[in-house]
């Protein structure tokens, strides 16, 4: 026979094994946890008086209220133009930013600078960087527009840069071959690849502009979440929870806002 058949047993296949780097990595991770959940207080006790309290406050909650109703449609209605205000300024601001921080459009000393800019207003959480315009400008809904901006320029431009640099740059040098200039070049090479993406972006932004402005009012940046801190200060618990399904509702409608400005855009 030109050859001899291999008539020995497959060896046993592991798909799900796990190395010994791995392992370490595991016991390594278990015990972190272990040494975190040391250092904290927590015990059982603790865990019933819990239960009993959170019981209590459920039921001061119940049934829910809506009044002063003048109070809670203000508060709403300027969480909605915050989030829009924010968005629409994080937006002005981030497509220019994204296009500096795309590395395959622009040189490493251009994009650096912008990348830099992307990092530090994604550094920080939107209530810490409320808090900081309060500071500066007071409360009000100032602060929040402010404070929402930063962030959408962090995510956004982080978000616009990298569908820029995920492009065909074959389209671009196709333009950039019949003389175009750069404007151009941006407009009808660019644009045309990423625009369904920015809309997604940017529908997806408002809406989480829309939930955080709902927090930011916490610290006096104005929208429902004063309203919501008054409640809970004057122990208005009943309030609190109209305020909170109230909210609810709004971040629902968002939800659909959303998904039909994706759909209008697709068609």
């Amino acid at each position: 026979m030109a050859g001899t058949l291999n008539t020995s047993a497959p060896a046993t296949l592991r798909p799900f094994a796990i190395g010994t780097a791995q392992r370490w990595g595991w016991l390594i991770l278990a015990l972190i946890f272990v040494w975190a959940a040391s250092r904290i207080d927590i015990t059982w006790a603790r865990f019933v008086l819990g239960l009993d309290g959170a019981s209590k406050f459920v039921h001061r909650m119940l049934p829910p209220i809506f009044n002063p109703r003048d109070e809670l449609i203000k508060g709403m209605w300027e969480s909605v133009q915050i989030a829009i205000l924010a968005s629409a300024a994080g937006v002005i601001l981030s497509l220019p930013v994204g296009l500096l921080a795309a590395r395959n459009m622009m040189p490493a000393w251009v994009t650096w600078p912008a990348r830099l800019l992307i990092t530090v207003c994604r550094t920080f959480h939107p209530v810490i960087v409320a808090i900081v315009f309060v500071k500066a400008v007071g409360f009000g809904a100032l602060a929040g527009i402010l404070a929402l901006t930063v962030a959408s320029v962090g995510f956004l431009g982080k978000l616009f840069a990298e569908a820029i640099e995920e492009i065909s740059m074959k389209q671009i040098e196709a333009v950039r071959a019949t003389g175009a200039s750069f404007a151009n070049v941006i407009t009808f090479a660019v644009v045309p690849q990423v625009i369904f993406r920015f809309i997604g972006f940017i529908a997806y932004e408002l809406d989480s502009n829309l939930r955080n402005s709902t927090m930011v009012g916490i610290v006096g940046a104005g929208g429902i979440g004063g309203t919501l801190f008054s409640a809970f200060q004057r122990f208005d618990y009943d309030f609190v929870l109209g305020i909170v399904l109230c909210i609810i509702v709004l971040i629902m409608l968002g939800e659909l806002a959303q998904v039909g400005v994706k759909k209008v855009f697709k068609q």
